[in-house]
């Protein structure tokens, strides 16, 4: 029969320390945050507009102290910058480029008799 006694030696047990993070590590939300904004107006694509306020807003709202801290410019701007792609892609449905005003305003040519 085998022994129920536990063999295991509880002082040569090592406690886990988490190692600390680099410095030098990207924050690859906050580049994505920013640049898809950019992407939207560029392509008027209102689809990668979209993306990126879901993309911004999510990481405004899971921002950490530490990420406050060492961030150049603040999040709720890459928030602003999604709103602004936003307005530039719809833009064109509220005021048409002056083309599309020119050929909605002339009229029909009359067929002579």
């Amino acid at each position: 029969m085998a022994s129920k006694k536990d063999m295991r030696r509880l002082d040569l047990a090592i406690p886990y320390i988490e190692p600390p993070k680099d410095k030098n590590e990207a924050d690859m939300s906050g580049v994505m945050s920013s640049t898809m904004p950019m992407a939207a107006m560029f392509t008027r694509n209102r689809m990668i507009g979209w993306v990126s306020f879901v993309f911004s807003l999510q990481s405004w709202l899971g921002e950490t102290p530490e990420q406050k801290k060492s961030a150049a410019t603040p999040a709720y701007m890459s928030v602003l910058m999604s709103l602004m792609a936003l307005v530039v892609t719809y833009f064109p449905i509220f005021m048409p480029p002056p083309s599309a005003r020119n050929t909605a305003v002339a009229p029909s040519p009359s067929p002579s008799p």
